[in-house]
């Protein structure tokens, strides 16, 4: 976009008239001297560079972004042959719960931020079948709801 005080010139001599018209429109202020205020000191150089820096006007975009992308799977529904095999396991397990059987157990994890979770495999002892809880307790600690499981696997089977 060409400014309103300079126009191009077209005709040959003329750019020097444009140009020294153009330049003396602020011959009154450019060389008056630089005003140094008496009242406040002069800004650090730090803190003059800082005034520049990139400013993240969207904070927190990115990660929404990279929430929104993350993908997550649907629980998946046993059907009615499917729970009766797991139940048949669970009892199993409970039955030789003394010897503290090393089983794997693959589960659904709920997602914390959004719908789904993922499917996550856990190896180890089983300490403990709660019953009125309805879950698998490992000797880690770690407590498994019978609802999230989607299978059991391991050498006692």
């Amino acid at each position: 976009m060409e400014s309103s005080y300079y126009k191009p010139c077209e005709e040959p001599g003329r750019c020097d008239e444009v140009a020294e018209k153009y330049w003396n429109k602020y011959d009154d202020i450019i060389n008056l001297p630089h005003h140094v205020s008496d009242r406040r000191a002069p800004m650090p150089m730090i803190d003059r560079a800082a005034q520049f820096s990139p400013f993240a006007a969207l904070t927190g975009y990115e990660a929404v972004i990279a929430e929104t992308a993350r993908l997550t799977n649907r629980r998946i529904e046993l059907d009615e042959s499917g729970k009766a095999e797991l139940n048949e396991r669970i009892r199993t397990i409970q039955e030789m719960i003394d010897d503290c059987p090393e089983v794997t157990v693959t589960y659904f994890e709920p997602d914390e931020w959004k719908a789904g979770g993922a499917y996550v495999s856990a190896t180890g002892k089983v300490r403990k079948i709660d019953g009125y809880e309805q879950t698998v307790i490992m000797t880690d600690g770690l407590v498994i709801p019978f609802a999230e499981i989607l299978k059991i696997e391991g050498g006692i089977f």
